[in-house]
């Protein structure tokens, strides 16, 4: 779900910026399979249909010609930029997330592919792009980026922030940079249409190309970010001990946070993956602690009939509960510093058992940082290498101010704007949630 309906999105929010008509022929005739039934080259006039139900392509009343489509991603025949003489540059901002080097990687080997000889690495973020912050970027090689893939974290460093955009452009001209590649979540894609934005008042042509990096799931309008699969992956295993924890204990109860400021796909997806979980608590979905038909009282019941249970939350959840205690302040993204719920769920879980004389042996497991840096694994690094390509297929075009993505399955560009001006929730109505009811056994709503 997003926080606006797909059927809100125009044909217009989905045009995609393109610095220029194409003037040059891809080198990649020669790998390609030219051949007019090829699938290989896009066709410049075909449109993936935005829409993926008949009700909201019809309630639009418009011709099929007229529906919002965004445009495919892939390699086309012609290109805006040169790549025998083209420079590139790439940077990974905010906080790490399986599969960074992983899109690094894809990114230097096919603009490799493409004849591109000159690939710029910046240091920890956007502060690499500011002087006299940023340290000399790093050259990026096929051989300098072998292997990279087999480890977590970034290559290439990241920081939080944003930075002046005007600086820089002046850092991209510098180095003589034709492309930009930005690897990050939402406040960093902001980041990069400001740089957009600045470059394209100055009339350089400069194209900034994202690929949205969020281990959280909370871009809209794609059908998942990297690393999000590897992660609810891991998310399982820390729940599957805590669960033998519980149940090797008398009054066990395992009680596991999970990443998600303001999405609960990790906390649902890796409760799914287990099977043996009996509360999902998720931001969404808002939940009350105490009384006849709260979330403790659920527990301790739960732990009478089966002698353990097993309790999974979202960092962001039932932060309504929580004293402020010093949350609320901002950090170096503009995000707001969250309360602790997992430490007032452990807190208010001991005290109710010990009310009915329960002695509750407790395990509470924060797996959190331990997740986002191992490498991405199989599936994540298919994708991430896929999303690269379309990165640098869209770049060379000329396209910028935009991401790459999949949507119902297809490659696609979508731009910033877009992307940025939503988040992607899970829907309390929708189907994902009415799966993990219906799997844990827990009441729709914990209201007292």
């Amino acid at each position: 779900m997003h926080t606006a309906e797909p059927g809100a999105v125009t044909a217009t929010d989905l045009e995609i910026a393109v610095l220029g008509p194409p003037r040059h022929p891809s080198p990649l005739a020669s790998t390609l399979v030219e051949r007019r039934s090829s699938l290989h080259w896009v066709d410049e006039g075909d449109r993936v249909l935005f829409d993926d139900t008949l009700g909201i392509a019809a309630g639009r009343d418009v011709p099929i010609s007229l529906l919002p489509s965004m445009e495919p991603g892939g390699p086309r025949r012609r290109l805006y930029f040169d790549p025998a003489t083209a420079r590139a540059g790439v940077v990974s901002c905010g906080g790490l997330c399986p599969g960074i080097n992983d899109v690094v990687r894809g990114l230097v080997l096919q603009l490799a592919q493409y004849g591109v000889r000159t690939v710029l690495g910046f240091r920890n973020g956007y502060l690499g792009l500011v002087p006299p912050l940023g340290e000399e970027p790093l050259e990026l090689t096929p051989a300098s980026v072998r292997g990279i893939d087999r480890q977590g974290g970034s290559l290439l460093g990241t920081s939080r922030g944003a930075q002046d955009p005007e600086a820089v452009v002046d850092t991209l001209q510098r180095h003589g940079l034709d492309m930009l590649f930005v690897i990050g979540g939402d406040g960093t894609l902001r980041g990069a249409a400001a740089i957009a934005a600045a470059a394209r008042a100055r009339r350089a042509d400069i194209a900034v190309v994202g690929v949205p990096k969020t281990i959280d799931n909370d871009i809209p309008y794609i059908d998942h970010s990297f690393g999000f699969q590897t992660a609810f992956a891991r998310a399982a295993e820390s729940i599957r001990a805590a669960q033998v924890e519980a149940a090797a204990t008398p009054y066990g109860v395992g009680l596991v946070k999970l990443m998600g400021r303001h999405s609960g796909f990790i906390a649902c997806y890796a409760s799914l993956a287990c099977h043996d979980v009996d509360v999902v608590l998720v931001p969404e979905v808002p939940f009350t602690l105490d009384g006849p038909r709260g979330v403790l009282e659920f527990v301790r019941r739960k732990v009478e009939e089966q002698g353990h249970a097993v309790v999974v939350l979202a960092e962001g959840a039932g932060q309504d509960l929580v004293p402020p205690d010093g949350a609320g302040a901002a950090d170096a993204s503009g995000n707001l510093r969250l309360a602790d719920i997992g430490g007032l769920l452990r807190r208010r879980l001991t005290e109710h058992f010990a009310e009915h004389r329960m002695g509750l042996n407790l395990r509470y497991v924060d797996p959190g940082y331990a997740i986002r840096s191992v490498p991405a694994n199989g599936y994540d690094g298919v994708y991430c290498t896929r999303l690269a390509h379309a990165a640098v297929h869209a770049a060379l075009s000329g396209r910028t101010e935009m991401i790459v993505g999949r949507w119902h399955g297809r490659f696609v560009h979508l731009p910033i704007a877009l992307v940025t001006g939503v988040r992607n929730v899970v829907d309390p109505e929708g189907d994902l949630w009415l799966t993990v009811l219906e799997t844990t056994g827990q009441p729709p709503v914990f209201d007292g």
